[in-house]
Protein backbone atom coordinates (compact mmCIF):
# COMPACT_ATOMS: atom_id res chain seq x y z
CA UNK A 1 0.00 0.00 0.00
CA UNK A 2 1.31 3.66 -1.25
CA UNK A 3 0.89 6.41 1.77
CA UNK A 4 -0.99 8.91 0.14
CA UNK A 5 -1.04 12.35 1.80
CA UNK A 6 -3.50 14.99 1.22
CA UNK A 7 -2.38 18.75 2.13
CA UNK A 8 -4.66 21.23 1.11
CA UNK A 9 -5.74 24.65 2.74
CA UNK A 10 -9.51 24.36 3.13
CA UNK A 11 -10.13 20.88 5.06
CA UNK A 12 -13.66 20.57 3.14
CA UNK A 13 -11.39 20.19 -0.09
CA UNK A 14 -9.07 18.11 1.11
CA UNK A 15 -12.05 15.50 2.30
CA UNK A 16 -13.67 15.88 -1.03
CA UNK A 17 -9.72 14.62 -2.70
CA UNK A 18 -9.84 11.66 -0.26
CA UNK A 19 -13.36 10.75 -0.73
CA UNK A 20 -12.85 11.03 -4.68
CA UNK A 21 -9.63 8.64 -3.89
CA UNK A 22 -11.15 6.45 -1.52
CA UNK A 23 -14.22 5.81 -3.72
CA UNK A 24 -11.99 4.71 -6.74
CA UNK A 25 -10.36 2.41 -4.34
CA UNK A 26 -7.08 4.47 -3.70
CA UNK A 27 -6.69 4.31 0.48
CA UNK A 28 -5.37 7.72 1.83
CA UNK A 29 -2.93 7.65 4.84
CA UNK A 30 -4.24 11.37 6.45
CA UNK A 31 -5.26 14.68 5.42
CA UNK A 32 -3.33 18.19 6.61
CA UNK A 33 -4.26 21.70 6.28
CA UNK A 34 -0.75 22.64 6.48
CA UNK A 35 2.65 21.76 4.98
CA UNK A 36 4.11 21.21 8.84
CA UNK A 37 1.41 18.57 9.63
CA UNK A 38 1.74 16.63 6.64
CA UNK A 39 5.81 16.59 6.75
CA UNK A 40 4.89 15.68 10.42
CA UNK A 41 2.96 12.55 9.28
CA UNK A 42 5.69 11.84 6.18
CA UNK A 43 8.39 12.04 8.81
CA UNK A 44 7.22 8.13 10.06
CA UNK A 45 6.68 6.53 6.94
CA UNK A 46 9.64 5.37 4.31
CA UNK A 47 7.75 6.83 1.05
CA UNK A 48 4.64 7.86 -0.29
CA UNK A 49 2.57 10.43 -2.34
CA UNK A 50 2.33 14.12 -1.15
CA UNK A 51 -1.25 15.99 -2.92
CA UNK A 52 -1.46 19.36 -2.24
CA UNK A 53 -2.07 22.81 -3.71
CA UNK A 54 0.50 25.16 -4.49
CA UNK A 55 -0.53 27.51 -1.51
CA UNK A 56 -0.82 26.67 2.07
CA UNK A 57 -1.10 28.49 5.79
CA UNK A 58 2.35 28.14 6.09
CA UNK A 59 4.60 27.48 2.86
CA UNK A 60 4.89 27.47 -0.57
CA UNK A 61 4.72 24.10 -2.89
CA UNK A 62 8.34 24.18 -3.59
CA UNK A 63 9.53 24.26 0.51
CA UNK A 64 6.91 21.49 1.07
CA UNK A 65 9.05 19.22 -1.98
CA UNK A 66 12.09 20.24 -0.05
CA UNK A 67 11.30 19.12 2.98
CA UNK A 68 9.77 15.67 2.13
CA UNK A 69 11.93 12.67 3.20
CA UNK A 70 13.27 10.99 0.17
CA UNK A 71 10.98 8.24 -1.15
CA UNK A 72 8.25 11.13 -1.18
CA UNK A 73 6.62 12.63 -4.59
CA UNK A 74 4.76 15.30 -4.77
CA UNK A 75 1.19 15.72 -6.96
CA UNK A 76 0.62 19.50 -7.31
CA UNK A 77 -2.60 20.47 -7.88
CA UNK A 78 -2.40 24.02 -9.25
CA UNK A 79 -3.66 26.85 -11.65
CA UNK A 80 -1.79 26.41 -15.14
CA UNK A 81 0.15 29.97 -14.69
CA UNK A 82 2.13 28.16 -11.70
CA UNK A 83 2.69 24.75 -13.44
CA UNK A 84 4.18 26.29 -16.09
CA UNK A 85 7.10 27.30 -13.30
CA UNK A 86 7.71 23.73 -11.39
CA UNK A 87 8.44 21.49 -14.90
CA UNK A 88 12.08 19.98 -14.58
CA UNK A 89 11.76 19.80 -10.71
CA UNK A 90 10.59 16.43 -9.77
CA UNK A 91 6.96 17.58 -9.07
CA UNK A 92 3.94 15.87 -11.12
CA UNK A 93 1.43 18.51 -11.72
CA UNK A 94 -2.23 18.41 -12.81
CA UNK A 95 -3.87 22.02 -13.81
CA UNK A 96 -7.31 23.35 -11.83
CA UNK A 97 -9.74 22.46 -12.59
CA UNK A 98 -9.05 19.58 -11.71
CA UNK A 99 -10.24 16.64 -13.76
CA UNK A 100 -11.33 13.06 -11.75
CA UNK A 101 -10.53 10.50 -14.16
CA UNK A 102 -6.69 12.71 -14.47
CA UNK A 103 -6.53 13.10 -10.62
CA UNK A 104 -7.57 8.98 -10.12
CA UNK A 105 -5.01 7.63 -13.14
CA UNK A 106 -2.11 9.96 -11.81
CA UNK A 107 -2.30 8.86 -8.49
CA UNK A 108 -2.21 5.29 -9.37
CA UNK A 109 0.48 5.81 -11.65
CA UNK A 110 2.55 7.49 -9.08
CA UNK A 111 1.63 4.65 -6.32
CA UNK A 112 2.58 1.86 -9.51
CA UNK A 113 6.25 3.75 -9.73
CA UNK A 114 6.58 3.71 -5.67
CA UNK A 115 5.60 0.18 -5.73
CA UNK A 116 8.09 -0.52 -8.34
CA UNK A 117 11.00 1.02 -6.61
CA UNK A 118 9.94 -0.59 -3.70
CA UNK A 119 9.97 -4.55 -5.20
CA UNK A 120 13.32 -3.23 -6.91
CA UNK A 121 15.42 -2.16 -3.64
CA UNK A 122 14.36 -5.46 -1.90
CA UNK A 123 15.60 -7.29 -4.86
CA UNK A 124 18.92 -5.79 -4.58
CA UNK A 125 21.59 -7.93 -2.35
CA UNK A 126 22.30 -7.08 1.02
CA UNK A 127 25.50 -5.53 1.43
CA UNK A 128 27.31 -6.76 4.58
CA UNK A 129 29.95 -4.75 6.83
CA UNK A 130 33.35 -5.90 7.00
CA UNK A 131 32.30 -7.11 10.43
CA UNK A 132 30.16 -9.39 9.20
CA UNK A 133 32.20 -10.80 6.56
CA UNK A 134 34.91 -11.39 9.23
CA UNK A 135 32.07 -12.91 11.27
CA UNK A 136 31.25 -15.41 8.53
CA UNK A 137 34.99 -16.23 7.30
CA UNK A 138 35.52 -17.44 10.83
CA UNK A 139 32.44 -19.84 11.01
CA UNK A 140 33.13 -21.24 7.91
CA UNK A 141 36.60 -21.74 9.01
CA UNK A 142 35.36 -23.16 12.33
CA UNK A 143 33.38 -25.47 10.63
CA UNK A 144 35.81 -26.33 8.34
CA UNK A 145 38.18 -27.48 10.53
CA UNK A 146 36.31 -29.09 13.07
CA UNK A 147 33.80 -31.12 11.15
CA UNK A 148 36.58 -31.50 7.88
CA UNK A 149 34.16 -29.78 5.85
CA UNK A 150 34.99 -28.02 2.38
CA UNK A 151 34.45 -24.47 2.13
CA UNK A 152 31.78 -25.27 -0.19
CA UNK A 153 30.27 -27.46 2.38
CA UNK A 154 30.49 -24.78 5.54
CA UNK A 155 29.13 -21.95 3.51
CA UNK A 156 25.90 -24.02 2.20
CA UNK A 157 25.48 -25.18 5.56
CA UNK A 158 25.77 -21.88 6.96
CA UNK A 159 22.79 -20.45 4.06
CA UNK A 160 20.70 -23.90 5.26
CA UNK A 161 21.18 -22.52 9.41
CA UNK A 162 20.15 -18.82 8.13
CA UNK A 163 17.46 -20.06 6.02
CA UNK A 164 15.83 -22.17 8.84
CA UNK A 165 16.45 -19.32 11.21
CA UNK A 166 13.98 -16.63 8.98
CA UNK A 167 11.43 -19.70 8.76
CA UNK A 168 11.03 -19.87 12.79
CA UNK A 169 11.41 -16.32 12.78
CA UNK A 170 8.39 -15.94 10.92
CA UNK A 171 6.12 -18.05 12.25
Amino acid sequence: MTNIIVVLPKLDNAKSIKNILVRSGIQVTGICTTGAQALSQADSMHDGIMICSYKLPDMMYDHLHECLPTGFEMLLMAPQAVIGECYGNDIVCLSMPLQVNDLINTVGMMADNIERRRRKKRMQPKVRSAEEEAVLAEAKALLMERNHMTEQEAHRYLQKCRSEERRVGKE
